[in-house]
């Protein structure tokens, strides 16, 4: 499949990339984005990223005005093995960066000593915890009120807050779709520069707050599996309930590409 093309205007990918279910995805190994990261600086114009799962996916069908969201992502990178089978069960072939890897490799390698980074989101405990753990790294770190998605002057208190950082990196840490509505809000200031991650609760593994499932049940594509063990009560509804339409979504999403007319 011929991979689409960003809008001129936008941080563009160096990436190739594809469509599935109506979304463009960036194709490239984790390797290579982390490499990429390695190259990104404070100055730089602002872009983010965007690491859409099966959770994400229902969440688009269900509300389109939220696919222009992750389309206008600087990169945006497939966080479930379920999707990537499930697109190769239609000769599409996508890569899978899970965006806690990605957080943890930004830790691990790519932030170094003197940088700046933004934390929006996330408590006091766990800015406290990174900055104890990463003392050679600034991090200022901006807590929004609860209700972000539907409060806009806490979303430009939020952007502020990040202009006013100037970070190499930027971790929103309040959850889907509140965190890409931000970054979007972000990008159309025009007054914040560097790398933002829509990242929900990854910092959480950074800490050990949270646990990743090991690595053979990850390669199972069961991690879903592991975190609804983990805890039912509030994960029961998303993955046994809302998860299950990704299949529906792709029977529809398919019969609409028979419909087209062929080139």
């Amino acid at each position: 499949m011929t991979p689409t093309r960003r809008q001129p205007d936008s941080v563009a990918s160096p990436f190739p990339r594809t469509s599935f279910l109506g979304l463009d995805f960036d194709t490239p190994t984790a390797a290579q984005v982390v490499a990429f990261l390695e190259t990104r600086r404070a100055s730089d114009p602002f872009g983010y990223i965007v690491t859409p799962n099966v959770d994400h996916m229902v969440q688009i069908e269900a509300h389109p005005e939220l696919r222009p969201l992750y389309q206008g992502a600087m990169l945006c990178l497939n966080d479930s093995r379920i999707l990537a089978r499930l697109a190769k069960l239609y000769g599409i072939s996508l890569s899978v960066v899970p965006g806690s890897d990605l957080i943890v490799a930004l830790f691990g390698s790519v932030l170094q000593d003197g940088d700046r980074l933004c934390l929006v989101g996330g408590s006091d405990t766990l800015a406290g915890q990174l900055r104890s753990r990463y003392p050679g790294i600034t991090l200022i770190h901006h807590a929004p009120p609860m209700g972000l998605r539907r409060d806009p002057v806490a979303r430009q208190a939020a952007v502020a807050a990040a202009a006013a950082a100037q970070a190499r990196f930027t971790l929103l840490a309040v959850g889907a779709p509140q965190q890409e509505i931000l970054a979007a809000e972000m990008a159309a200031a025009g007054t914040v520069t560097g790398t933002a991650f829509c990242i929900g609760a990854a910092v959480d593994f950074i800490v050990g707050a949270q646990v990743r499932a090991p690595r053979i049940v990850q390669r199972a594509g069961m991690e879903w599996f592991w975190r609804l063990a983990g805890n039912p009560r509030r994960l029961g509804r998303r993955y046994l309930v809302e998860g299950p339409k990704i299949f529906r979504i792709a029977l529809r999403w398919r019969a609409a590409q028979r419909r087209q007319p062929r080139p």
